[in-house]
């Protein structure tokens, strides 16, 4: 369906119903749930999945859809198992949902490991071998329970198995994708490796048709208003397939077309365009590899081209901290110093457009929210 809109779109307008998509702003006239036990497992499911490389990132990009959760509270969610993280797509990490991660690893998996199939070759890595590593890692579990790296790495070793110049975390990886093995409790800043079967005891299965359909469905809810070709990239299926399952699920989303570009979000958000979209004064502070800037292809939406490098110095891949206004990144941002004496302190793109009054005090909320979740 087509969505009705009252007045002209712009990129801030829909950078900002992203933002209520993403669970950044709340749905107006639906009031926004305390944090408890079951919030941080729901929010992870209905974002889908959330870009999860950077483990301190990934907390408090929980964190910043959860209103009064703590980082505790978001790494006991990994150490009970209710948010698992581990490579659904991209070869990336990601937070999902348990009961999601066989699912979309039985969709990602093979085409990724013909993608590296060449890299394999180059570190002698066989099927065998990964199979001889699967038993190996099994077994030693089984006998101790979740285990570290470094623990694995001297089993594959003490066996003939080498894990010197990163053979052994592309085979770690292997068994993580072929679901053997799934990053499990937390020691520290490092997660331990878990059996897979009994980290995630219920899975759930589905045909590849309508397991592209679902992602697709939950993506577009999650995210939209994004392009078909924002949600291929996002997960690498290809389009060809992307488009036969869209098909499915389309009449459960509404259209938006803006720019000579077609756009595609849930009625929910969409119905928004009728009485006005909220967050025009809103100040977010978004940690780096955030789903409201990685999750899309095209990102020139909340990003203008001119900037991209200053999120991404270099194109180094490694994504700062994104300061979000009205629904556009205007800046970065970082944490200044330990304990009580901690602060946050803004670098805009434009130091000829400073904050106003409205936008420093709501920064400062922002700023207290965040340093409230760290517990400082």
């Amino acid at each position: 369906m087509a969505a009705k809109v009252g007045f002209r779109l712009d990129d801030r307008t829909l950078g900002r119903l992203r933002l209520v998509s993403q669970r950044l702003l709340p749905l107006p006239g639906v009031p926004r749930q305390p944090h408890n036990p079951d919030s941080i497992a729901d929010t992870v499911r209905w974002m889908t999945a959330m870009q999860a490389q950077d483990l301190q990132a990934a907390l408090w990009a929980v964190g910043a859809r959860v209103p009064g959760a703590g980082v505790a509270d978001v790494r006991s969610a990994l150490d009970s198992g209710a948010v698992v993280r581990s490579w659904p797509m991209r070869g990336t990490l990601h937070l999902v949902a348990p009961e999601d991660l066989h699912w979309m690893l039985d969709l990602t998996a093979e085409r990724l490991t013909k993608g590296i199939a060449g890299r394999h070759r180059e570190l002698g890595i066989s099927w065998a071998d990964v199979e001889k590593c699967r038993d190996l890692a099994l077994e030693y579990i089984a006998a101790g329970g979740p285990a570290g790296r470094a623990a694995l790495f001297e089993v594959f070793d003490a066996a003939g198995q080498p894990t010197q110049g990163q053979r052994g975390i592309h085979i770690l990886g292997t068994l993580c994708r072929h679901a053997w093995l799934v990053l499990g409790p937390l020691a520290g800043n490092q997660q331990l490796f878990a059996s897979f079967d009994q980290w995630i005891p219920d899975s759930r299965r589905m045909e590849r048709l309508e397991a592209i359909a679902e992602f697709a469905l939950r993506y577009f809810q999650s995210h939209g208003p994004a392009t078909i070709r924002d949600f291929a990239w996002w997960t690498q299926i290809p389009l060809t397939e992307v488009r036969a399952a869209f098909e499915g699920i389309k009449d459960k989303l509404v259209n938006l077309e803006f720019g000579g570009t077609s756009y595609w979000l849930s009625p929910e958000t969409a119905s928004l365009l009728d009485g006005g979209v909220p967050g025009q004064r809103s100040v977010l502070l978004l940690p780096g590899f955030d789903e409201f800037v990685l999750g899309y292809q095209d990102r020139s939406l909340v990003l203008a081209p001119e900037h991209a490098d200053k999120i991404v110095p270099g194109g180094n891949g490694v994504f700062k901290k994104t300061l979000v206004a009205g629904g556009e990144v205007i800046g970065t941002w970082a944490r200044a110093g330990t304990g009580a004496g901690a602060a946050v302190v803004p670098e805009l793109f434009d130091d000829g457009k400073p904050l106003g009054p409205s936008a420093q005090a709501a920064f400062a909320r922002a700023a207290q929210r965040y340093l409230a979740f760290l517990g400082t």
